[in-house]
């Protein structure tokens, strides 16, 4: 099965079955229910560019963030406690990133705008919390603890008012990362 999108800017296999067994479906653009085309997803191909996988269908849930490479047991190498339900393309970017963080929702309290990734932005803005953005270029990765660990959102430019509505059980982001071209 083949799933095409407008141009082939990433291309991803989901199997069945752990170690690409079982029945396949191709994909090169989002989709919000992989169950559509498969009965489960344990395992995966990234053949080109970066992909969000999630949880759950219509891109709910944990998310974790794949690029190029072979994720033959996508349940313990990601540390899903589930199969694959959806995922979108992370489309490639050039030119600047720009991100401005709010520490509560809503787009209040204090703010920064920043250009660059942020490890910690408690030492680094002396803000005890980030729970909304407005990202004006770029794809974003934004995790709920300092130096890019825990559970982790892909933001693309947009406004995003509470990280609650986005699946982050703890609403806040303690760091941020830019999803730059090498990924593609």
């Amino acid at each position: 099965m083949s799933k095409t999108g407008s141009s082939m800017r990433g291309k991803i296999v989901f199997y069945e079955e752990r170690n690409f067994q079982g029945r396949s479906y191709e994909c090169t653009s989002d989709c919000a229910d992989i169950s559509s085309y498969l009965s489960r997803c344990q395992s995966c191909r990234v053949e080109s560019g970066c992909f969000m996988v999630y949880e759950r269908p219509n891109f709910m849930g944990n998310q974790y963030f794949i690029r190029r490479g072979e994720y033959t047991d996508s349940m313990s190498m990601m540390g899903m406690r589930d199969c694959i339900k959806s995922c979108r393309i992370i489309p490639k970017h050039r030119g600047q990133f720009r991100i401005k963080i709010f520490e509560r929702e809503n787009f209040s309290g204090q703010s920064n705008e920043l250009m660059d990734d942020c490890d910690n932005i408690m030492e680094r803005f002396n803000m005890n919390e980030c729970m909304s953005c407005q990202v004006m270029e770029g794809p974003w990765l934004m995790f709920e603890q300092p130096q890019f660990r825990g559970k982790m959102i892909y933001v693309r430019p947009g406004e995003y008012r509470s990280f609650r509505e986005l699946g982050l059980s703890s609403m806040r982001v303690m760091s941020m990362r830019r999803i730059t071209d090498s990924c593609n």
